[in-house]
C-alpha cells in the first residue's frame, strides 16, 4: 500500500513539475514574440477609393441610351438566299447522276441609311445571293434589291421599298473619331433583334490583309458572327463604321473587331448610286515599306510619315511636284504616319479632287495642293491580276523602257505554271508590246480577259531582268 501511494505521489509531482516548466517556456515566448512584434515597422499604400467608374466621376460616365435608342432600329437583318452546286457523293459517282442544286442561307446585318430604305452592308454577307430579304427590327419584312457593291472595301448596297419613311442613321466623321472614344456595335447576331454591345476605338488605320490595302477603325466592342454590316457608332449616335470582321482563333469574339470607316463606306455608295461603281483617285506615289531593308539602310525606319520611294509619271504627285524622298506627313488635315492611313483617306477622294499633301524635304515642311488622278492610268485589272505602270526610277535603275509589274495576283494556272507572282513584269501579249496599262487596256477591249485569250507572253520574273517567252499555242 505504501509503494502505491508513493508511486502516485511520484507521479503528481512529476506532472506538477512538467507543468510548470511547460507553462514558464511559453511565457518566455510570448514576451519575446510580443517584443518582436513591437520592433516591426508597417508600411502602407496609399489607395484612393471611388464609388463610380475607376477614374470617372458619375458626370463623365458615358450615357448611351440616347444613341442605342437612335440606332436599334436603324439596324436591320439581313439574309441572303443563295443556290450553290452540292460535291457529287459517292452514289453519284456509282449511278452517274450529277449532284443536285441545294439553298444555302447566310445572314448578317445592314444599316438603313436613309429614310426611302438604302441599306448599307459588307459585300461577304450578300455575295453569289440569289434573293435578299430585309427583316426591320419591329419584324416587318421586306425583298431588297441589290444595288452595287465593292469587293475592296467590303460594302454593298440593297434598297428596299417601304410604304412610310424608315427610321435611319446619320453618317458621322470617321476622320474625326479619337481612339479611346467610347462607341456601340449595333448589330443582328444569332438571329435576334438588334443588339447593342460597348467599347473602345483601340486603334485606326488597321491593315489586316498585310498588303496596307485597309484602314479598319479598331474596337474592344463585342463583335459576333451575325454581326457584319451592322453599325460602329460613337455617344452622339452617329455612324462612323460598319463592323466587317473580327480576330479569332474560335470563330466568335475574343477581343478585338473591325469596322470600315464612315467616310469611305459612305464615298462608296455615293459613287454606286451616282455612277454605278467606285470611282479611284489616287495620289501617285510608291512608298518605302518599313521594316525593309531599304528602310533599314537609308535611316528611315523610324521616320514620322511616309517616305516616298518613287513617284508614278502622269499622276497628279509628279505634276504637282512631289519628289522622291519626300516625307508626307499630313493629308489636308489628317495626320499621316503609315501607309494605311494615306490610303485610308484618299479611298474617301475622287479623281479631280485636290488634296493638300504635307511634306518634310530638306527639313522643311511643305504644303503641295495635288489634283488626284484616276487610278487607270498607273494600274489595271487583268486575268485576275493587278498590273501597274513601272515608275521612272525602277526602269533608270534595271535600265528597261517597257512592261508593267504585277502588285497583287490570284491567278494560279500563271503561277504554278510560270512563276508569275508579285513583282514579276510582263513585257509583251501575244504580237502585241507591252510599255504600260494602257497597252493592257487595248488588249482587254480587243480579246477580252480570260486565260484563253493568250498565245505568247513574254515576260521576267526576277531581278537579273531576263526576258521569257512562252506559248500557249503551237506557233506556225
Amino acid at each position: 500500500m505504501k509503494k502505491i501511494l508513493s508511486l502516485v505521489f511520484v507521479s503528481v509531482l512529476g506532472g506538477v513539475i512538467s507543468l510548470s516548466a511547460y507553462l514558464l517556456i511559453i511565457d518566455q515566448e510570448g514576451a519575446l514574440a510580443q517584443d518582436t512584434n513591437v520592433t516591426q515597422s508597417t508600411s502602407f499604400i496609399p489607395t484612393a477609393y471611388n464609388s463610380g467608374i475607376a477614374g470617372v466621376s458619375t458626370a463623365e460616365a458615358p450615357d448611351f441610351i440616347k444613341a442605342a435608342e437612335n440606332s436599334v432600329h436603324a439596324v436591320v437583318h439581313v439574309k441572303n438566299t443563295a443556290i450553290v452546286s452540292s460535291a457529287p457523293s459517292l452514289q453519284d459517282f456509282f449511278y452517274g447522276k450529277q449532284a443536285q442544286p441545294r439553298t444555302q442561307i447566310g445572314t448578317g446585318s445592314g444599316v438603313i441609311i436613309s429614310p426611302d430604305g438604302y441599306i448599307i452592308t459588307n459585300n461577304h454577307v450578300i455575295a453569289g445571293s440569289n434573293k435578299i430579304s430585309i427583316t426591320l427590327n419591329d419584324n416587318r419584312v421586306y425583298e431588297a434589291k441589290l444595288i452595287g457593291t465593292d469587293e475592296k472595301t467590303d460594302i454593298a448596297l440593297l434598297k428596299i421599298e417601304a410604304d412610310d419613311e424608315l427610321p435611319s442613321i446619320q453618317f458621322g466623321d470617321s476622320d474625326n473619331a479619337r481612339v479611346g472614344e467610347w462607341v456601340l456595335a449595333v448589330g443582328n447576331p444569332f438571329n435576334l433583334t438588334s443588339t447593342v454591345t460597348a467599347g473602345i476605338i483601340s486603334a485606326k488605320a488597321r491593315d489586316l490583309s498585310g498588303k496596307n490595302s485597309q484602314s479598319f477603325i479598331q474596337t474592344d466592342a463585342a463583335v459576333n458572327p451575325g454581326n457584319s454590316g451592322g453599325a460602329l457608332v460613337n455617344a452622339k449616335g452617329e455612324l462612323i463604321g460598319i463592323n466587317t470582321a473580327i480576330t479569332s482563333q474560335t470563330g466568335s469574339y475574343i477581343g478585338y473587331s473591325f469596322a470600315v470607316p464612315s467616310n469611305i463606306a459612305r464615298k462608296v455608295v455615293e459613287d454606286i448610286i451616282e455612277f454605278g461603281d467606285v470611282q479611284n483617285g489616287i495620289l501617285g506615289v510608291s512608298i518605302l515599306n518599313r521594316n525593309s531593308e531599304e528602310a533599314i539602310s537609308k535611316g528611315i525606319n523610324e521616320i514620322d510619315g511616309v517616305y516616298v520611294s518613287a513617284v508614278e509619271d502622269n499622276s497628279g504627285a509628279k505634276k504637282s511636284g512631289i519628289k522622291s524622298g519626300d516625307i508626307i506627313k499630313k493629308l489636308d488635315n489628317v495626320e499621316v504616319s503609315k501607309f494605311s492611313d494615306l490610303s485610308g483617306y484618299l479611298k474617301t477622294k475622287r479623281p479631280e479632287d485636290i488634296v493638300n499633301v504635307e511634306v518634310l524635304r530638306d527639313n522643311t515642311l511643305k504644303t503641295i495642293p495635288v489634283k488626284l488622278s484616276k487610278s487607270d492610268i498607273i494600274s489595271v485589272d487583268f486575268m485576275e491580276m493587278e498590273l501597274r505602270n513601272l515608275s521612272s526610277e525602277f526602269k533608270q535603275k534595271y535600265d528597261i523602257d517597257k512592261g508593267v509589274m504585277v502588285t497583287d495576283t490570284e491567278n494560279a494556272f500563271l503561277y504554278k505554271r510560270l512563276g508569275i507572282a508579285r513583282g514579276a513584269i510582263i513585257t509583251g501579249i501575244n504580237d502585241l508590246e507591252i510599255k504600260n496599262v494602257e497597252d493592257i487596256a487595248d488588249f482587254k477591249e480587243r480579246y477580252g480577259d480570260a486565260i484563253n485569250s493568250l498565245e505568247k507572253l513574254k515576260y521576267i520574273i526576277d531581278s537579273s531582268m531576263e526576258e521569257k517567252e512562252v506559248y500557249f499555242t503551237k506557233p506556225d
